[in-house]
């Protein structure tokens, strides 16, 4: 959401403080390396906001992007450029806010793979998709994630549905994280079910079995080539290596953080123990976690670190112009170069 310019004061000490931080953050932080990946075939996903963000690359980067992991999130452009679209129609829809159409979802789709603003849709069919509502969430309807099960039919999309987990508005796992229904920070919650395994087997097929301790390595990288604080991106993102793919051509897939579930809210809480690097290690799997922070600006209004699904970093967000979907394939980009 864009609001009109304001006076600029003098910026204060505290504000100077955070952008000398920001920029010895960036500076510390190594590049994100090139690794020869394997581009072709990525898979994404993510939570609430990053959710939406996940479908917004399944959808606009279709050739590249082979499926997507969906857990509180909705359809392609369901907030249609409006704030009170994204928290009333495709969070909490009602009798007076209902949730928009499939098809007219679908109609809108269409004309931007006819006007080449995103990827053919015709690189939908037959991708994958694995979506997933917590019968204990209360901030994302279970009926917003029914209706991108219905806006995917349209594309005779692999469509996998999981309701029946008592998961509050998280991350769920296996052993981590608060209570099940919780829907509290990190937003990590232990339900006794493994979502990152589940998903990863929906989207890539069968695994080998994750590994018992993570072998790979963690390493922060600096996301200031790829995008900046004007757009809501931090200085610094992580990507995990396993240790085959420091000379093996691995496949990339790519995780997206929930609102106020980035580093700077909660540390390194959400890419470590969200589930994904075990797997990664077995399965020559390069995990991708960029980041993006809150944001008080006259011309970006993000308070709460989310990934844009409505349009504060432009009305082009959800297509490949788009600040944060031109950022995150040009990270993608990297890790396939070299």
């Amino acid at each position: 959401m864009r609001f009109p310019s304001m006076a600029a004061g003098r910026p204060n000490s505290a504000a100077a403080l955070l952008l000398c931080c920001a920029a010895f953050a960036a500076a510390a932080a190594e590049p994100l390396p090139a690794l020869r990946a394997q581009a072709s075939g990525t898979t994404v996903s993510g939570v609430s906001s990053g959710a939406y963000m996940a479908v917004q690359m399944h959808v606009a980067h279709s050739a590249t992007v082979a499926g997507a992991g969906v857990i509180a999130g909705g359809p392609y452009y369901c907030a249609q450029g409006s704030v009170f679209t994204a928290f009333y129609n495709c969070m909490t829809p009602g009798w007076w806010t209902p949730l928009p159409r499939a098809a007219a979802l679908k109609a809108e789709t269409d004309a931007l793979s006819l006007s080449r603003q995103i990827d053919s849709v015709r690189h939908l069919e037959n991708s994958r998709a694995w979506l997933f509502s917590g019968s204990n969430d209360h901030t994302v309807y279970r009926e917003v994630v029914e209706g991108l099960r219905d806006f995917y039919a349209g594309y005779k999309v692999q469509v996998t549905l999981v309701t029946d987990k008592p998961a509050g508005h998280a991350m769920v796992t296996e052993v981590r994280g608060n209570k099940c229904g919780s829907s509290e920070p990190p937003f990590i919650v232990d339900c006794d079910y493994d979502a990152a395994g589940v998903l990863l087997q929906s989207l890539l097929g069968k695994l080998n079995p994750r590994a018992e301790k993570e072998t790979g390595r963690l390493v922060r990288f600096d996301q200031s080539p790829y995008g900046n604080e004007d757009v809501s991106m931090d200085a610094t993102g992580f990507v995990y290596i396993p240790q085959r793919c420091e000379k093996e051509r691995c496949r990339i897939h790519i995780v997206f953080h929930g609102c106020r579930q980035g580093a700077s809210d909660v540390g390194d809480e959400f890419v470590r123990y969200a589930g994904y690097n075990a797997w990664a290690d077995t399965n020559n799997l390069i995990v991708l976690y960029p980041q993006v922070i809150k944001r008080f600006s006259p011309f970006t209004w993000n308070p709460r670190g989310c990934w844009d699904w409505w349009g504060y970093t432009g009305l082009d967000y959800h297509t490949q112009s788009g600040a944060q979907i031109r950022a995150v394939k040009g990270m993608i980009d990297r890790l396939a170069g070299g």
